[in-house]
């Protein structure tokens, strides 16, 4: 049984929009820090996002940053990641995962081994 459900993947062109949704069945989802990470083939997994608990604080890649916004609502127990001015380079399976800390804020750091309960993932297709 999933926990963490991504969706809103798909084929875009390059400088087109995507919304991802991470829906979440867990009862930890509202008080733990969230994040989103990708993997394109070949590659390792890369850190995109993550946003606290409370969604007062915000942390992104630098290959994001600028182009991407991470938000939630914890009323539907959901994280969101809006993909904007996407790039080839975005293509990749995205994947959303939990802190294993609860109320635990990185601040300005994000560390793999920090973060579980990973989703199935949801890919993104980048065409240029």
């Amino acid at each position: 049984q999933a926990h963490l459900v991504e969706s809103g993947g798909g084929l875009v062109e390059a400088g087109g929009s995507l919304r991802l949704s991470c829906v979440s069945s867990l009862r930890g989802f509202l008080t733990a820090t969230v994040a989103w990470i990708r993997q394109a083939p070949g590659k390792e997994r890369e850190f995109v996002a993550w946003i606290s608990y409370s969604g007062e604080d915000t942390f992104y890649g630098d290959s994001v940053k600028g182009r991407f916004t991470i938000s939630r609502d914890n009323a539907k127990s959901t994280v969101y990641l809006q993909m904007n001015s996407l790039e080839v380079d975005d293509t990749g399976v995205y994947y959303c995962g939990l802190h294993k800390v609860k109320f635990r804020i990185p601040h300005n750091f994000y560390s793999s081994s920090d973060f579980g309960s990973w989703g199935q993932g949801t890919q993104v297709t980048v065409s240029s």
